[in-house]
């Protein structure tokens, strides 16, 4: 299977069953309450939106988000779930590379769930933080390091991602010195499949604020 993350391979991945109702209806990850119920409203960046259930739960309580995505067919769920839910007017869309593109403001809130491109997995966490204010936050959603004897080349019938979308908290962190480190954790959890599976995640959460002297 192509995993070089390019504007194809996306292509292919929204036209191949991905954008189905239970992914364009799924719900947010469960880390969004965890890690920002909490903080003020304002402005977010939602990065590699996908079918926008993350963005769409920012909208809903009060932020302004835009949401960026390389495809056009998930930016299309996004817009769809914004208009029956009322919250198209808290939303901007914006079909980018997020490895060229360059916002031309900075955000209160830069957030990321799963999201690949063709540049380094790490390269492109490090790329988006530049794009959170000073004070704000960012919040990375990624695919654990599996044990080395568990690494895959794809995606395999039980959801483990390739090796190289792949990271550790601490590989985040490090790419982010200086800032102040609320979470930095693993998780595991299961997940419901189109198929009906049940598959077990190992997530990456990391959230951090940018110094204000930055």
């Amino acid at each position: 299977m192509n995993h070089s993350f390019d504007h194809q391979y996306w292509r292919e991945h929204w036209a191949t069953g991905h954008s189905g109702p239970v992914m364009s209806d799924a719900p947010p990850h469960p880390y969004m309450a965890r890690e920002l119920a909490e903080l003020p409203v304002g402005s977010a960046l939602d990065v590699g939106c996908g079918a926008g259930a993350e963005a769409l739960w920012l909208a809903a309580g009060g932020w302004h988000v835009t949401a960026v995505d390389i495809s056009s067919a998930a930016l299309d769920h996004v817009r769809n779930r914004a208009q029956r839910t009322g919250l198209q007017a808290r939303l901007d869309w914006k079909q980018q590379d997020v490895t060229r593109w360059q916002p031309a403001r900075s955000f209160d809130l830069v957030m990321t769930n799963y999201a690949h491109a063709t540049i380094p997995q790490l390269d492109l966490y490090q790329r988006i933080a530049q794009w959170v204010r000073p004070g704000g936050t960012l919040l990375v959603v990624g695919h654990a390091e599996q044990g080395s004897h568990e690494h895959h080349h794809g995606h395999d019938d039980a959801g483990h991602p390739p090796a190289k979308a792949s990271v550790t908290a601490q590989d985040i962190t490090a790419r982010i010195p200086g800032w102040d480190v609320i979470t930095a954790d693993c998780v595991s959890r299961t997940v419901s499949m189109q198929d009906g599976k049940q598959v077990s995640l190992r997530d990456v959460v990391v959230r951090a604020v940018r110094p204000s002297s930055s």
